[in-house]
């Protein structure tokens, strides 16, 4: 994936802000050499970051002419407004190695033994995992096969297919879950008793008064 960048001269708060009003963000790009102070237009960006493959590969900046691979490190958004309001990014190549994190793409679940059969929920634990690999080892994302899952079992991290160099960093958890099954309850069917509706009686006629209660 490719972006362009372009040289940001000031820095500071004020020149930030300008730069926000004029729809650009400021950003920096470090590692390999001195840090670079970079602006980027804020739209492109902003449907950049919305790309799952900008988050977790490595990505092409235009610079000055020149092109350098670089992947994401940070970004931050405005409090409550869809506005990016600053980027950092790290220049790698081949030799470097890096940690980064990368999303779970869960197939073949629907076509797995616990849901095709035995009609089971498939809980997704975790959704993405922290790995260190070199920079032209990254993934965009890691595939997780659910076609053998069957009712009872889970999956765990040491359950995924990794490529060469790959390691994954589980933060002292060891072997963590990440897809377990479970059994649905039993729909329970309510029937709901007919209701009987009784037709109250009529009130009693009042009598004929008495003609001798008639006369005074």
């Amino acid at each position: 994936m490719k972006f362009v960048a372009f040289e940001r001269t000031q820095q500071g708060t004020g020149a930030s802000r300008r730069l926000r009003n004029a729809q650009k963000v400021p950003g920096i790009v470090y590692g390999a050499g001195e840090p670079a102070l970079i602006e980027l237009d804020h739209n492109a960006l902003f449907f950049a970051l919305k790309k799952e493959g900008f988050h977790s590969s490595v990505l092409e900046m235009e610079l000055k002419g020149k092109t350098e691979q670089v992947i994401l490190r940070d970004y931050q958004m405005h409090a409550f407004k869809p506005l990016v309001q600053h980027i950092d990014f790290q220049r790698v190549d081949s030799t470097t190695r890096i940690s980064k994190k990368v999303p779970l793409h869960f197939i073949n679940e629907e076509n797995s033994p616990a849901v095709k059969t035995d009609h089971c929920l498939v809980n997704h634990i975790l959704t993405e995992l922290h790995i260190q690999c070199l920079a032209s080892q990254l993934p965009e994302y890691l595939t997780v096969d659910l076609s053998e899952l069957a009712k009872g079992q889970s999956l765990h991290v040491d359950d995924i297919k990794l490529g060469e160099g790959i390691k994954i960093v589980t933060h002292g958890k060891k072997n963590p879950v990440i897809v377990s099954v479970s059994v649905q309850a039993a729909e329970e069917e309510v029937v709901e008793a007919p209701v009987a509706v009784v037709a109250a009686p009529p009130a009693p006629a009042k009598g004929k008064k008495d003609e001798k209660q008639n006369r005074k």
